[in-house]
Order: structure tokens, then sequence, then C-alpha cells
């Protein structure tokens, strides 16, 4: 006879779940709050749809906070096996000129998530829309909006974290969990805009303007690539990778700390050499001529170093391979890409069960890790439903 599973919530982590648990051992529902499945997952695909990224496993896992949590699932299902699984429902991918892995031109995320859904067709998935969770009777039947009581020998939440609520993915079920006596984490924005208390006149003349090809480093981390300077303060791929550095500075000292470098591929000792060696009279065409900074790196430099400082050639280099900007807070979780907090990761176990509530798991951004964007989110989501899916499979 089959048994039943309820997974509770309609992202990543639960289809692909569905997808593979065996059709012949489970009969298998999921329970969605909204009308339509997949909506963050479409919601991500319109800032660039990186599925994965191609790193090596090693290198990959390292990305991730913290990074044993999550080391067996990735190497039982890697990015290399997510590519092939994915071509195997009709989606092909390419590897970016950014190492991301992408689906080839003309694909649209509403494709890969029909593909999806065309499996889970096929093997039979259940599934109930405008089902919101409620929490659970006193002999552990799941409750929803409906008045539904379900009783289901595996139930598993991927309800995702604290951000984007319009997708559905609010954060409101924390304490429905913690009347469990299961401990949770609150949530905390990652992946997000973080606040920098900019002069005014050099917000009225930058907001907007790219920092193209540099580096950013907080405490014992290093991340290359670019950021944007807003009103609020900076954002892009360069610093939502030092989240976890920044958010633990901004816990102990209320600011945090990043050092930009303006020309992480030129060595300090080179970059002076181009400065002494200009024959330009003006500093600033110097610096746009020589060592080819943009109008907003030439204008920080101006804002954030004294007169002698800018017009001293080597302090001037030191500030451009490492020029101290002050973090003072982080954009609310809902204008986050992602969140921490959460499923304290000690209350499952290997295969996300809840030590105190048998049959129960729970997988997705719901549990308190971190990872930058360019595709390690999607990666690690997958890679769990992957492993549940195994261990589920093995067990019955």
């Amino acid at each position: 006879m089959k048994k039943s599973v309820s997974i509770i919530g309609g992202g990543p982590a639960a289809l692909i779940l569905a997808a593979l648990l065996d059709c012949k051992k489970f009969t298998v529902t999921i329970y969605e709050k909204n009308k339509t499945l997949g909506r963050k997952f479409l919601v991500a695909g319109k800032g660039g749809f990186n599925l994965t990224h191609s790193e090596p496993i090693a290198e990959l896992i390292a990305r991730y906070t913290p990074p044993h949590f999550l080391e067996k699932a990735l190497l039982d299902f890697d990015n290399d096996d997510f590519r092939k699984w994915i071509h195997s429902i009709g989606i092909p991918t390419y590897i970016g000129s950014s190492k991301r892995i992408y689906p080839e031109s003309g694909i649209k995320p509403i494709t890969v998530l029909n593909a999806i859904l065309d499996v889970l067709t096929k093997q039979g998935v259940a599934i109930q829309y405008q089902h919101t969770w409620k929490g659970w009777t006193s002999d552990d039947a799941i409750i929803f909006n409906t008045d539904t009581a379900i009783q289901s020998d595996y139930t598993i939440f991927a309800l995702g974290g604290g951000s984007w609520k319009v997708t559905g993915s609010d954060g409101t079920w924390l304490d429905l969990f913690e009347k469990q006596d299961i401990a949770i984490v609150p949530f905390q924005s990652s992946n997000c805009a973080y606040r920098v208390n900019w002069p005014e006149d050099f917000i009225l003349e930058h907001e907007g303007s790219p920092l193209k090809n540099i580096a950013i480093s907080c405490l014992n981390k290093r991340q290359k690539g670019e950021a944007v300077i807003t009103r609020f303060g900076l954002e892009g791929n360069a610093i939502y990778a030092l989240s976890p550095q920044i958010r633990k500075e901004l816990e102990s000292q209320y600011k945090a700390t990043i050092f930009l470098d303006m020309k992480p591929t030129l060595r300090y000792d080179d970059l002076l050499e181009k400065i002494r060696k200009s024959t330009f009279k003006k500093t600033s065409e110097t610096l746009q001529k020589e060592v080819k900074l943009s109008a907003a790196q030439i204008g920080l430099l101006k804002k954030y170093l004294s007169k002698e400082t800018y017009l001293n050639r080597e302090l001037l280099a030191q500030n451009i391979k490492k020029l101290s900007i002050e973090i003072t807070g982080s954009a609310l979780l809902n204008d986050a890409i992602s969140t921490t907090g959460g499923i304290q990761l000690n209350a499952v176990d290997e295969n996300f069960q809840f030590k105190n509530k048998k049959s129960h798991y729970c997988i997705g951004e719901m549990l308190d890790w971190d990872a930058p964007t360019g595709g390690y989110l999607l990666q690690a989501c997958f890679s769990m439903g992957m492993h549940l899916a195994r261990h589920l499979n093995s067990i019955s």
C-alpha cells in the first residue's frame, strides 16, 4: 500500500522533491497557499535566470554559511547532476561568462517551471491551491485555512524564507514551530542593499552609478564583482556575497566597515607607479585617464579623503586599493533577495527530519543557512529536495 506524503509549499525545493519521489511507493500532495506554484521562482528569473553555478563542487560548497550543513546534499546532487536532470526534462543549459549556468537562449522561467510541472503531472502529484497551513491538531494532523485536517505518513515543509511577501514567502509560520518547541532564529535580510550615509552632494551627483570591476572586503572575506551606488547605500553582487560578514559586524557593533578596492587587478606598487609617472597636472585627470577610474570612484575618493590625503600619491594609491566605507544598516526583509533565520539547523537531523517530530521534515530557505546570489540559493534548494527524495525512497 502506498504511503502518503504532504508537501507544504510550492517552491523549488518542494517541486523537485515531488518530482523525484517514487510514485509507486507514495501518494504525493502539494499544498500551496497561492493560486499557482513557483511564484518566487518566477520572480527570481526576472533578474537574470541563473539556475546554478559551474564552479568546482568544493568551491561551491564553501560559498554556503555554514558550509558543512549542506555538504552531503550538495555532494549527492551537485551542479553537474542538476544540469543533467534539468536537461533530461527538456531544459538545456549553458555556462555564461560569469560561470553561472542559464537555460539556453530563449527559454524563459515559465518554460522551466512548466517542464517541472509536467514531471509532476506524469508522477500523479496532486496539487491543492489556496491552502494556507495553520498548524497541527493534537494528534499531529496538519490543518489549513479550509479547516481541512490531513494526516500523512510523511509531512514536508518547504515554506520559504521571509522575503518577497508578494510571492507568499512571508515567514509568518515561525511562531507555529516555536509553539511545538522547535528552535527558531528570527529572520534577517541577506543578499540585500546595505545602508551608507552618503554625503548629500555626493549622492545627488552619483546616485545610480555602477562600480564595475571592483572588489569589496569585510572581515576575512573578499569578493570581486560589481556594485551600484543608491540613495540607500550599496547593492550588487560584490556586496551581497559579504552578507554574513556584514551582519556579524552589525550585530556586534551596530555598524560594519567594508573596504573597497577600485582596481583589484592592479597591485599597489604598479598603481603607485602609474600615478607617479602621470604627466597630467590635476589628480582627477590622472585618476580618470591613467588609472581609468570612473567619475563615481573619483567622487568617492574626494568625499572620503582629506585634501592632504587625496594629494599624497602614496596615500591616494592606498585608498584606491582599500577605501574604508561604513555600513550602518541593511534593507528591510521584504526588500531582500533572501533571508537567514528560520528553523535552527540543530533542530533537524542529517535528512532534514525534525528531531522532536518524527516523519516531519523541513527543506529549503526556511532553514537557517545562507548563500550568495549567482545560482547558489536555487542549487541548495534543489539539492535538499533531491536528498530528501532519495532518503524517503530508500526507507519506504
